[in-house]
């Protein structure tokens, strides 16, 4: 049976403490001091489920529960673009968004930002193009950090791809299928 978005739906507060438990229970763990700026104007614009997911996931980052290799760092979460001089781009290359249209959620390593969409999506902030890449989009923060503990649990060797691979495949998420830049393509 194929994996579902739909059964993905809930997964911040159903499973993520128990996958982290499960594949990152040593890891060292990151946090957001409680100078980074507050969720709540942000969760008051995304969708009901967007908003769950989102303020469950920062419950665990200000408590420090997020291990490190993550990215979920002082630097990275909840990172004010504006307040930076850095623009956000929408995957248009034209509309230019605020603080107030997304919520950085963490980095991927190489100076790009994993930000929520006020729609609920959670897609990469290019850092050197100052742009939302379509294709590296997730339909909820459920199923981007369903897939993020995965990707990191298997870059970790505590996993094995071809356990999960199918269910990253049945999701259809561009942002672990995109050739080259995909989660898929990073760990090939």
């Amino acid at each position: 049976m194929s994996l579902t978005v739909d059964q993905v739906a809930g997964y911040v507060e159903r499973d993520l403490d128990a996958d982290l438990a499960r594949w990152f229970s040593g890891a060292p763990r990151a946090g957001a001091p409680a100078s980074v700026r507050p969720v709540e104007p942000f969760l008051a614009r995304l969708p009901r489920a967007a908003a769950t997911a989102l303020a469950g996931f920062d419950r665990r980052v200000r408590a420090g529960a997020v291990p490190e290799v993550f990215d979920v760092c002082d630097w990275s979460y909840g990172f004010a673009f504006g307040a930076n001089d850095c623009r956000v781009l929408d995957s248009d290359y034209e509309t230019e968004l605020s603080d107030d249209d997304v919520w950085s959620v963490g980095a991927d390593g190489g100076g790009n930002y994993h930000v929520v969409l006020a729609s609920g999506r959670v897609a990469l902030w290019f850092h050197e193009e100052e742009v939302i890449e379509a294709d590296t989009q997730y339909d909820s923060l459920d199923v981007f950090l369903w897939s993020m503990v995965r990707y990191h649990a298997v870059r970790a060797g505590v996993l094995d791809l071809a356990a999960v691979e199918a269910d990253f495949r049945s999701l259809g998420q561009p942002g672990a299928l995109a050739p080259e830049i995909g989660l898929l393509a990073s760990l090939s």
